[in-house]
C-alpha cells in the first residue's frame, strides 16, 4: 500500500465500517498481504483505528509485517495498532 492507494483505501474501509454500524465486535484489519508499502499504509490503518473507535468498536491488525511494524515503532505508533488477539 503506497500513497497513491492510500486515499481509496480508507474510504473503502470507512464505507464498510459505516455499513455495520449496529456491529460491535472488534474490527481487525488484516496487513498479511502487504509486501508493498510506505507510512501511507500507517496512516490508513490509523484512519481505521480512528473510525472504528468512533463507532464503540476495538481495533486490532492481524499480519502486520515486521518492517511496518518497525516503521510503526519509528513513528511512535506501534502501540495503536495492536496485534490481533
Amino acid at each position: 500500500m503506497t500513497h497513491d492507494q492510500a486515499k481509496a483505501l480508507a474510504k473503502t474501509f470507512e464505507m464498510a465500517l459505516l455499513a455495520q454500524t449496529a456491529n460491535r465486535e472488534p474490527v481487525v484489519a488484516d496487513a498479511g498481504s502487504l509486501n508493498r508499502f510506505d507510512s501511507s499504509a500507517l496512516a490508513v490503518l490509523l484512519a481505521c483505528r480512528r473510525q472504528a473507535q468512533a463507532l464503540g468498536r476495538a481495533f486490532y491488525v492481524r499480519g502486520l509485517p515486521p518492517r511496518l511494524r518497525q516503521l510503526a515503532g519509528l513513528y511512535g505508533v506501534a502501540e495503536l495498532i495492536p496485534d490481533a488477539p
